[in-house]
């Protein structure tokens, strides 16, 4: 049996001659040598697919350095919850602060509100079963986030009842009130005789008895706006509230204030007196508002 090559160059035809042993031997040896390479291939191929794709080598320094990260990140943890655990502390001293502020201001009794102790909490335990024990560290941060921002909240609040509280009582302070001396009021406001004369006259104020000497006090917050002698008044003292409202006190024995003195609330002024137009020794109280003389006795019967 004969093969017949026929090249498309101009060369001629080749003849293998398969009755050739040689020849045999060649083809054969080819044929196993292809089918050799041909399994080579296809087992490489094979191991490539069903080997790991992504081999991992874990050795102990590895494993060490993961430990250490972790390490690492739960130390920030810690650290960023303590640092707003200091801060929810010190809003919270704030807030005890304010709260103390606040009783005094509000003149609460004494324990109805007591700052220094925990409220009182309790109650039987109840457990669903399920593991509830354990906070995860995105809940515990929610957690303090939200008592925080209650705290901003509280703080504005009682910040602002503080405020409104203060003002009332500048307010009151400023406004007269009680009677300047200790004694009894011996002549009232308006329309009277005249303890010289007879004649009607209009009082443009109450007369209170008090012996000489007795101390006389501001019934408001104020400023001294006059410490001398007026005619028919003898030594005088004036204040003027900032509120519209001026008090008088006359017929003196001493002045003890000064012009231009800051007084407050039952500062001693002046000492009682009979200077002046008087007929013994006694505190003539006026009271002013807006540049017009009041009755001065509702405000020396009410209180604070």
């Amino acid at each position: 049996m004969q093969i017949i090559l026929v090249p498309r160059g101009h060369k001629g035809p080749k003849t293998l001659n398969l009755a050739c042993r040689r020849m045999r031997c060649k083809l054969a040896i080819m044929a196993v040598a292809g089918a050799i390479g041909i399994a080579g291939v296809g087992a490489a191929l094979a191991l490539a697919i069903a080997g790991p794709r992504h081999p991992v080598a874990t050795t102990a320094s590895d494993a060490d350095a993961r430990i250490a990260r972790i390490k690492a990140d739960s130390q920030r943890d810690i650290d960023a919850l303590a640092v707003k655990l200091g801060q929810l502390q010190a809003q919270s001293i704030r807030l005890n602060a304010l709260g103390e502020r606040l009783t005094q201001v509000g003149k609460l009794d004494d324990g109805e509100f007591n700052f220094d102790e925990d409220p009182g909490q309790g109650g039987p335990e109840l457990t669903t079963g399920k593991d509830e024990g354990a906070m995860a560290p995105v809940q515990l941060n929610q957690g303090i986030d939200d008592l925080a921002g209650q705290f901003d909240v509280q703080q504005a609040q009682l910040q602002a009842l503080n405020d409104l509280l203060l003002d009332r009582k500048i307010e009151s302070n400023l406004r007269p009130t009680g009677m300047p001396v200790n004694g009894y009021i011996s002549s009232f406001f308006g329309g009277r005789p005249d303890p010289f004369s007879g004649h009607s006259a209009r009082h443009t104020g109450i007369d209170i008895a008090a012996p000489t000497g007795t101390p006389v006090t501001a019934v408001a917050e104020g400023m001294v706006t006059f410490a001398g002698q007026r005619n028919g008044y003898g030594d005088v003292i004036e204040i003027d509230h900032g509120n519209g409202y001026m008090t008088r006190y006359a017929h003196n024995s001493k002045l003890v204030a000064t012009v231009g003195q800051r007084v407050h609330v039952g500062d001693v002024i002046a000492k009682a007196g009979s200077t002046g137009r008087s007929t013994g020794s006694h505190v003539h109280f006026e009271v002013w508002y807006h540049d017009r003389v009041v009755n001065p006795l509702a405000f020396v019967r009410s209180h604070r």
